[in-house]
């Protein structure tokens, strides 16, 4: 168990990618406090890990609710050593030609203030209990933080200016904490909802195929599960494997900025070559 005895709190992490990270840091050893705005999504994680986790329930935009949840994190398990701000929204690729003039000013602000300012709140808030820890930031980027087509022009900009939040905080709480963060691209089980300004807030990513979506245009082949991102997280939360490790942002997409123009890879150049081979390179 590589986070035995630590002590971590996950922000939108009662459903998708947040839900399996904080699954796969309990099963890791650690205890995991979560906030989160759905209560029945906090019930459900209660249920399933019981005192391993405590939720709860808040408005990531707010600081008096990050401030609730570090309080509730140290008041149950003690001390805080590494935070994930993950909680987000998405604007479904609207573009800005398509977005209304009576909304786009409304959707703006919604945007950013989940996407960014959620996540400064959050380590605003536990800045006192990571200093204490000498402790980890993780924050939530996007494919979108880098490239185009992950989104529209709110969610990229959001994006992208999460980076600039994870260098310049990387900056100034270094050496006493960490600050690096994880772009994920596609998430097969994820939650990432609408924005309300533009009539989303009821929809989710999760109605959409993405490997029908996907999969051919990934070098990869395949768009990955939200599991399948949960190890980056761990290794991100650990503290000797991560001793260089500050203002960094993997870009964990399946390989999508390596696409090439005319093919997408090149694996079936391998196809023909070993296809047909066995293990020890004879005929099959």
């Amino acid at each position: 168990m590589r986070l035995r005895g630590e002590v971590a709190l996950v922000t939108g992490g009662a459903s998708g990618l947040g839900r399996a990270v904080v699954d796969r840091y309990v099963a890791e050893g650690a205890r995991v406090a979560v906030l989160d705005r759905s209560s029945i999504g906090l019930a459900k994680l209660k249920e399933t890990h019981g005192d391993a986790i405590v939720g709860i329930e808040g408005d990531v935009r707010l600081l008096e609710s990050n401030k609730h949840a570090v309080a509730r994190c140290i008041e149950a398990f003690g001390k805080l050593d590494c935070l994930v701000g993950n909680a987000g929204v998405w604007d479904y690729m609207a573009t800005l030609v398509s977005m209304p003039d009576d909304q786009i000013e409304a959707a703006f602000d919604e945007m950013f203030s989940v996407n960014v300012k959620g996540y400064l709140l959050a380590v605003k808030a536990a800045l006192p209990a990571l200093y204490d820890s000498k402790g980890r930031v993780i924050l939530t980027a996007s494919n979108a933080a880098f490239y185009t087509s992950g989104g529209g022009p709110l969610y990229t900009s959001s994006k992208h200016a999460v980076v600039g939040l994870i260098k310049q905080l990387a900056y100034e709480l270094g050496p006493h904490i960490r600050v690096n963060g994880i772009a994920p691209g596609g998430v097969v089980g994820s939650d990432l909802r609408g924005l309300k300004a533009l009539g989303l807030q009821e929809q989710s990513i999760s109605t959409i195929s993405l490997p029908d979506m996907l999969d051919h245009v990934l070098p990869t082949g395949k768009v990955a599960t939200a599991e399948e991102y949960t190890g980056a997280y761990v290794f991100f939360a650990t503290r000797a494997e991560t001793v260089p490790l500050t203002g960094s942002i993997l870009d964990f997409n399946s390989g999508w900025g390596v696409r090439g123009l005319i093919n997408v890879n090149l694996g079936a150049e391998l196809d023909r070559c070993f296809g047909t081979q066995t293990m020890d390179g004879k005929a099959a």
